[in-house]
């Protein structure tokens, strides 16, 4: 059965920094993409980033760009998401969600969430003075 578990998140201040991590069960990274989303009280669900299951390339919102950073460890299943110099904008449950589909044939992973079939609970970020 195919799980996605997001941890790592908290309550932290202005500039600080988390990683959230995914835990992935029934299926491997190495044949599907991986995406980070985010939802804010109030606000629609907004794609963060995404990692490839072939290349591992990588891709960002303009609003996380030097900021975050997506990575994975395929031995481990697990996907990352390395958040620095967080502002309170960042507050939001985070989710990781993965396509049922298999895309290694795809060059670059895309952040829309029609895109995606699994989805974790979620974790909740807060950044907060």
């Amino acid at each position: 059965q195919l799980q996605l578990v997001e941890s790592g998140g908290g309550l932290v201040q202005p500039g600080g920094s988390l990683r959230l991590s995914c835990a992935a069960s029934g299926l491997t990274l190495d044949l599907h993409d991986i995406s980070w989303f985010r939802q804010a009280p109030g606000k629609e669900r907004e794609g963060v980033s995404c990692i490839s299951s072939s290349s591992g390339s990588t891709n960002y919102a303009d609003s996380v760009k030097g900021r975050f950073t997506i990575s994975k460890d395929n031995a481990k299943n697990t996907v990352y998401l390395q958040m620095t110099s967080l502002k309170p904008e960042d507050t939001a449950v985070y989710y990781c969600a993965a396509p049922d589909r298999i895309t290694t044939n795809q060059a670059m992973c895309v952040i829309l969430p029609d895109e995606y079939d699994y989805w974790g609970v979620g974790t909740e970020v807060t950044v907060s003075p």
